[in-house]
């Protein structure tokens, strides 16, 4: 489906997150990197040495969970947007998402924004934890969100209410 409209099937993302959910319970790198293309941001800014692509960087990422921290400094490195931060609280059932961000204007700690999936279709409104926006982050801002368990896998991003 990727190659024919661009989202990729949640068959496809599921491949991306560790092989158990107890891996979540401390926030851990998603990359949603699915083809092939030179480009290696997210291993080269990652201080914990956690996400590997090698000497051809047309290679696709491939991230050790268990050196992951979720700082998210891979997240707002990444041109392509192309990866979120998750942790789950399985007691409070909630998740914690980070996504980057470059629209203006920025959402706003303690604002509600939509949450969406790979189409761009609505799944939930989430309170705004908090928005890391600091200048070595190129203009790309860190937006951190809370949303029922059950959207864990299906958010893709967010979109400010107007």
């Amino acid at each position: 489906m990727i190659d024919k409209n661009g989202v990729a099937l949640r068959e496809l993302f599921m491949k991306e997150f560790p092989p158990t959910e107890k891996t979540l319970e401390k926030p851990k790198a998603i990359i949603e990197c699915y083809k092939e293309i030179p480009c290696n941001p997210c291993e080269t800014s990652c201080p914990f040495d956690a996400i590997e692509i090698g000497e051809d960087i047309n290679k696709r990422p491939e991230i050790d969970f268990e050196k992951c921290t979720g700082c998210g400094i891979c997240a707002y490195s990444c041109p392509g947007l192309a990866i979120s931060i998750r942790e789950i609280d399985k007691e409070a059932k909630k998740a914690q998402l980070k996504f980057p961000y470059e629209f203006t204007p920025r959402p706003k700690q303690g604002h509600y924004v939509n949450v969406v999936d790979r189409s761009g279709e609505f799944l939930s409104e989430a309170k705004v934890i908090k928005v890391i926006d600091r200048p070595r982050q190129n203009k790309t801002a860190l937006v951190h969100v809370e949303v029922d368990e059950q959207y864990l896998y299906d958010a893709a991003t967010i979109e400010v209410i107007r």
